[in-house]
């Protein structure tokens, strides 16, 4: 009940990005699970329709993050790749610049480990912050034209 009130308490604006944010998370999930990489980023991209701008406004990239960070909380297995590849799509959709990175490392058994973010003029957005990618090596980024 009090995750309800707090959904109410929103204005229309929060309200949306939250709804966007929630089926795009999904499907991104669902996605994973059920497509091969390749295809979903190329349906992804295709979702993406605007061109970014220039400059990032501050009060929508604040938005978007608390909003994909809020309703992956309640998705199943809604990893940073997950939440990185949803927010992506609502950051070009909303023309915010937007890179998705991804990279890799390897634990003290020699296990690899990969995480995800995205990065928005330099800065991380979502994924952490610079302490946290700072021990994976960056994989170079993926062509538009996957």
């Amino acid at each position: 009940m009090k995750k309800q009130r707090k959904y109410h308490l929103c204005n229309r604006a929060d309200r949306r990005i939250l709804f966007q944010s929630f089926f795009l998370v999904v499907g991104v999930r669902l996605g994973l699970w059920l497509l091969p990489f390749r295809l979903l980023y190329r349906i992804l991209l295709k979702l993406e329709s605007a061109p970014f701008s220039q400059s990032a406004d501050p009060a929508i990239i604040d938005q978007i993050s608390w909003a994909v960070g809020t309703v992956s909380r309640f998705v199943p297995r809604a990893t940073c790749l997950t939440q990185a590849m949803a927010a992506k799509v609502i950051f070009c959709r909303k023309k915010q610049p937007a890179v998705l990175r991804i990279g890799v490392t390897k634990d003290s058994r020699g296990a690899l480990l990969a995480h995800a973010w995205i990065e928005t003029n330099g800065k991380i957005v979502i994924g952490g912050t610079e302490s946290t990618v700072d021990r994976y090596t960056e994989l170079p980024p993926f062509e538009e034209k996957v």
